[in-house]
C-alpha cells in the first residue's frame, strides 16, 4: 500500500474518529458539569429558602412577643402614636396584627379595621382554636400565610400574620433562578433537601396546628442553564471546524513535504541497475530524514559496488574455475579461468545449459537439480576427469547460490585442478606402503595387511629374513651399492615365491614373508628355494665380487590361535637364533626353548628393569670368593644383581641382563648397583679394613660418558675407602672398547680402585690385551674350570694362564668351582682364589654376617 493511501487512512480512519470521540466526550462532560452546576444551584437555593423561612418564623414569633402583646393595652394617645409609627415604618404592608378572644378574631392593626382587610376573609377554625403558643403556615383557599399565635390569657391570644406573595418571593430568591413559591396542602416524601432535583422542588413546612400538613412548591427557571448549553455547543462546533482544518493542512503538508519527495526517492531507487559498471548517486529532498536515507543508500551502493568489484577481481584472480548457474541449470557467469578451461567466452556461455559445457558429464544437470532440491548446507564435493589433449583430474565443488531471503536461486560450481595433487598422493601412498629401494611392501603396510591376510587362514607362517655380510657391502662399497644388492635380493625372493603370499622389506637388511595354508615341510622347502636364490646373487663393484648370506626365523600358528603381530615377534626371535647357527640357516620358533623365551620377553623385562630402577626395587646379592693359596688375609665377595617379582619369586640374572644389554639399560643398572653397594658399605664401617667388594661393569658402561664422574661422585658422597671396591670387566668388553676402557681404567686406578678381568680365556688375543690392561686380578672363565679334574687340556690352559699372570704380578681367580676335586687341582696349580657353589652360594647382601663359620675363610 502506498504511503499516500496510508496517510488518508490515518486521517480518516484514526484522526477523525479520535476528534469525534474527544469532542463527544467533551460535550458529554460539559453537559454533566452544567447539570451538576444546576443541581448545586437548586440545592443551594433550597437550603437558603429553608433557612430564611425558619428565620422568618422565628422573627414573626419574636415580633408577636415584643410588639403585639404590649400593644393590646394601648388606648387613646398611645394607640394613636403607635398607629402613626406603625404606618410610617411600612410594616403594615407585610405584617397584620389581630387578637383572638372567645373564638373571635378582631383586627387591631392600625392599617386595617377588620381582619378581612389583609386578604384573610375568613380565619380557619384551626387558627381560632389555637390555645397555646404556635408559629406556622396557614392555607386559606389558595392563599397562604405565616402566622404566629401567642395566648395572653385563657380567653385572649395575639396573632401576627404575613402573606405568602410576590414580595416574599423577592425576599427569598437571591437571583432570577427561583420563578415562584406556592404553599400547598399535604405532606411530601421524602422530606428534606434532595441532592439531585428537577426544575420543580418541594419540601414540608410546619403548619399552625399539628393536624394541618403543608408544603412549599418552588419552581426554578432553566433559562440560564439552557443558554450555557447552547454556548458550549457552539464551542464544540468551533473546535470541530478548527480540527478538520488542521487535519487538512497537515495532510497537504505531509503530501507535499514527505509523500512526493519519498515517491521521487523510490523512483530513483527503482532506476538503480545492479549490473551497471558505475553507480549513479540518488538525491533526497523534502526532509532531513529522506536526505539521510539517500546518503545511507548512496553509501550502501558504494559498498555494494566495491564488493562487486572485489568479487569480480577475486573471481578473475583465483586459479579455480568458477561457474554460476540459475535455478534451471543455465550458465549465468564464467570467470576467466573457467573460460580458459572450457574454451568458451562468458558472453557465449551465458544462458547455455550446463551439460553442454561439461561434455564429459552428461548427468550434471540432474546432479544440480537434486542438490538444489535437497537444500544441503555443505557443498557437494566430487572428482571429475576432463578429457582433453592432456587429461586432467578436477575437484568439483557445488554450493547453493541464495538470495537475501535465503532462497536457493542457483548454484556455484568451483573447479580446481588437482592432477598434480593426485599424482603426489599416489606417490605418497606408494611411499607410505612400499619401500623405495626394493618396491616391496614396507613394515607398516606389511603389518597392516597381515590382519586381512590371516583372516580365515587355517595356518599362517611368518618368516623373518636377515642378510649376512650386508654391512660389509655398505661399508666397503657405499650405500648405493648396498641398495643395488637389496634390489637384487628382493627380485630373487619375488621370483622364488608364488601363490598367495605377502613379501616386505621390514628394515635395513631385514625382510618378511607371510605364507598361509601350507604345511611345515612346504614352508621349509619354500624358504630353502629363497636361500638358494639369494645365495646366487653376486654383485660386482670395482672389480670385486660380493655375495650375501641369509638367516631365516620361522614362526607358525594354526587357527584359531593366529595372532599375526605375536608371530612376527616370534619369527624375529627365531631369526636371532638362526644367526647364531651361522649363515644361510633356518630356525623354527619353539615356545619351549628358554633362550628364545628370554629373547622374546626382553622388551617386557626392559620395562620391568626401568621400573625397578625408578622405584628402588633392585636387590643386591653377594657370592664369597675364597683364597686357596694360603696367603690371603682380606675377605672378598662379588656383588650380584637380582629382581624380585610381585609374587615374591627372585628372578635369575639370565632373564633380565640380556634384555638390559639389548635395550641399552646396563649403564643405568650399573649406576644403581654402584650406588646401592657404596651405600651398604658406608653403613658397615667395620668391614673397611679387611673386605673387598667386586662390582661388575658392563661393556656399555665401560668408557661411557660421565661414568667416571659418577663413580667418583658416589665415592665422595658416601665417603668410603676406594681400596674396598674392585671393578670387574669382561675380556670381550675390554677388547671392543679398548681405547675408552684403557682411559677409564687409568682414571679410576688413580682413585685407588682395583680391577679384575672377568671371563678370561674366551677371546682370540687374551694374552696380548692382558699385557696392556692395568688389572689386579684375572678371573679364569668357567668353561675351563668345570672339567679341570678330568680334562688335561683344560688343566694345561688354566696352568698356563696362572703362570703368565704370576709372572706379570696378577692374581688369579677360578670361577664355577663346584666340588672339592676341582679345589684340589686349583691348589696344585697355585690359583689364588676360588668362586663357585663349592665355596658358597649367592645370598642377599642384607643378610651378610661379618664373621662366617670358622671353616669358611674369605681371603683377600
Amino acid at each position: 500500500m502506498r504511503i499516500s493511501k496510508k496517510l488518508v487512512i490515518f486521517v480518516v480512519g484514526f484522526c477523525l474518529p479520535a476528534i469525534i470521540a474527544i469532542s463527544s466526550s467533551l460535550s458529554v462532560w460539559f453537559d454533566n458539569r452544567v447539570d451538576e452546576l444546576k443541581y448545586a444551584f437548586i440545592d443551594s437555593e433550597l437550603t437558603d429558602i429553608q433557612a430564611k423561612i425558619s428565620k422568618d418564623l422565628n422573627q414573626l414569633e419574636l415580633f408577636n412577643k415584643i410588639y403585639v402583646i404590649p400593644m393590646i393595652g394601648l388606648e387613646g394617645e398611645s394607640y394613636d402614636a403607635f398607629e402613626r409609627v406603625w404606618l410610617a415604618s411600612g410594616s403594615a404592608e407585610y405584617f397584620h396584627l389581630f387578637y383572638i378572644q372567645d373564638g373571635q378574631a378582631t383586627a387591631f392593626s392600625p392599617a386595617y379595621s377588620q381582619v378581612s382587610h389583609f386578604d384573610l376573609p375568613e380565619l380557619p377554625a384551626s387558627l381560632l382554636a389555637v390555645d397555646q403558643q404556635k408559629t406556622g403556615f396557614v392555607l386559606s383557599g389558595d392563599k397562604g400565610f405565616m402566622v404566629s399565635v401567642i395566648p395572653v390569657s385563657t380567653t385572649l391570644s395575639t396573632a401576627v400574620a404575613r402573606n405568602i406573595d410576590s414580595s416574599l418571593l423577592n425576599h427569598y430568591q437571591a437571583s432570577d433562578f427561583v420563578a415562584s413559591i406556592v404553599l400547598k396542602p399535604g405532606e411530601v416524601t421524602p422530606t428534606g433537601i434532595p441532592s439531585s432535583s428537577g426544575p420543580e422542588q418541594t419540601f414540608n413546612v410546619p403548619g399552625l396546628t399539628d393536624n394541618e400538613k403543608l408544603h412549599l412548591e418552588i419552581h426554578f427557571s432553566e433559562t440560564m442553564f439552557n443558554n450555557i448549553t447552547q454556548e458550549s455547543s457552539l464551542v464544540i462546533y468551533l473546535v470541530w471546524g478548527l480540527s478538520l482544518l488542521l487535519l487538512f493542512i497537515g495532510y497537504l503538508w505531509l503530501r507535499f513535504g514527505v509523500v512526493r519527495p519519498f515517491k521521487r526517492l523510490l523512483a530513483q531507487l527503482a532506476q538503480i541497475d545492479p549490473t551497471a559498471k558505475t553507480y549513479q548517486p540518488i538525491h533526497g529532498d523534502g526532509c532531513s530524514e529522506l536526505m539521510a536515507v539517500a546518503d545511507r543508500v548512496n553509501g550502501l551502493l558504494v559498498r555494494v559496488f566495491q564488493q562487486k568489484e572485489r568479487s569480480k577481481t577475486t573471481l578473475e584472480a583465483i586459479v579455480e574455475a568458477v561457474i554460476l548457474t540459475d535455478a534451471w541449470a543455465k550458465v549465468v557467469y564464467l570467470n576467466p579461468q573457467a573460460e580458459r578451461l572450457l574454451k568458451i567466452k562468458c558472453e557465449t556461455a551465458v544462458g547455455m545449459e550446463i551439460d553442454r559445457l561439461f561434455k564429459s558429464d552428461r548427468s550434471i544437470n540432474q546432479t544440480l537439480f537434486s542438490f538444489m532440491k535437497g537444500k544441503a548446507d555443505s557443498p557437494l564435493v566430487s572428482k571429475v576427469k576432463f578429457d582433453s589433449l592432456s587429461p586432467k583430474i578436477m575437484q568439483r565443488s557445488i554450493s547453493h547460490l541464495r538470495n537475501p531471503r535465503n532462497q536457493v536461486i542457483g548454484t556455484v560450481i568451483v573447479l580446481r585442478d588437482i592432477t598434480q595433487e593426485e599424482l603426489l598422493k599416489h606417490q605418497l601412498r606408494r611411499r607410505a606402503n612400499y619401500d623405495a629401494v626394493t618396491s616391496l611392501l614396507n613394515r607398516s603396510a606389511f603389518e597392516e595387511r597381515l590382519a586381512a591376510f590371516s583372516h580365515d587362514a587355517q595356518t599362517l607362517a611368518l618368516c623373518y629374513f636377515d642378510l649376512e655380510q650386508f654391512k660389509l657391502i655398505n661399508d666397503s662399497c657405499g650405500h648405493n651399492a648396498g641398495d643395488a644388492m637389496l634390489r637384487m635380493v628382493a627380485k630373487a625372493m619375488q621370483s622364488s615365491v608364488e601363490g598367495d603370499v605377502l613379501l616386505a622389506r621390514l628394515g635395513g637388511d631385514e625382510f618378511g614373508l607371510a605364507l598361509r595354508d601350507i604345511g611345515v615341510v612346504e614352508v621349509a622347502q619354500q624358504i630353502k628355494l629363497i636361500i638358494d636364490a639369494v645365495s646366487m646373487q653376486v654383485m660386482e663393484h670395482q672389480g670385486c665380487h660380493y655375495k650375501v648370506g641369509i638367516s631365516v626365523g620361522i614362526a607358525l600358528a594354526r587357527a584359531p590361535y593366529i595372532v599375526p603381530q605375536e608371530l612376527l615377534k616370534d619369527a624375529d626371535i627365531a631369526c636371532i637364533a638362526a644367526k647364531r647357527k651361522g649363515s644361510n640357516q633356518i630356525h623354527f620358533y619353539d615356545d619351549k626353548d628358554k633362550e628364545l623365551t628370554y629373547q622374546r620377553n626382553a622388551p617386557k623385562w626392559a620395562v620391568r628393569i626401568a621400573q625397578a630402577i625408578e622405584h628402588n626395587e633392585l636387590l643386591l646379592y653377594y657370592q664369597p670368593i675364597r683364597g686357596i693359596s694360603g696367603n690371603s688375609h682380606r675377605k672378598r665377595m662379588e656383588i650380584l644383581l637380582r629382581i624380585q617379582e610381585p609374587c615374591g619369586r627372585i628372578l635369575p640374572p639370565a632373564q633380565f641382563i640380556a634384555a638390559a644389554e639389548r635395550f641399552k639399560l646396563m649403564t643405568e643398572v650399573d649406576k644403581e648397583v654402584i650406588r646401592k653397594t657404596f651405600l651398604w658399605l658406608s653403613m658397615h664401617e667395620e668391614l673397611w679394613s679387611d673386605h673387598c667388594l667386586s662390582i661388575n661393569l658392563s661393556g656399555n658402561s665401560l668408557g661411557a660418558e660421565g661414568m667416571v664422574d659418577y663413580i667418583v661422585g658416589q665415592l665422595q658422597r658416601f665417603a668410603i675407602p676406594s681400596h674396598c671396591i674392585c671393578f670387574e670387566i669382561t675380556e670381550t668388553s675390554a677388547i671392543q672398547n679398548h681405547h675408552r676402557a684403557m682411559e677409564m681404567l687409568n682414571q679410576l686406578r688413580k682413585q685407588g680402585f682395583s680391577f679384575a678381568l672377568d671371563d678370561f680365556g674366551t677371546g682370540f688375543a687374551s694374552y696380548g690385551y692382558l699385557r696392556e690392561l692395568p688389572v689386579n686380578y684375572v678371573k679364569i672363565d668357567g668353561c675351563f674350570i668345570k672339567t679341570l679334574a678330568s680334562n688335561a687340556k683344560d688343566y694345561a690352559i688354566v696352568k698356563s694362564i696362572h703362570d703368565v699372570c704370576r709372572v706379570m704380578g696378577i692374581e688369579t681367580v677360578a670361577e664355577f668351582v663346584e666340588n672339592q676335586e676341582i679345589i684340589d687341582r686349583l691348589e696344585s696349580i697355585g690359583i689364588n682364589y676360588a668362586q663357585g657353589y663349592a665355596i658358597g652360594r649367592p645370598k642377599s647382601l642384607d643378610s651378610y654376617q661379618t664373621y662366617e663359620q670358622s671353616d669358611t675363610r674369605l681371603l683377600a
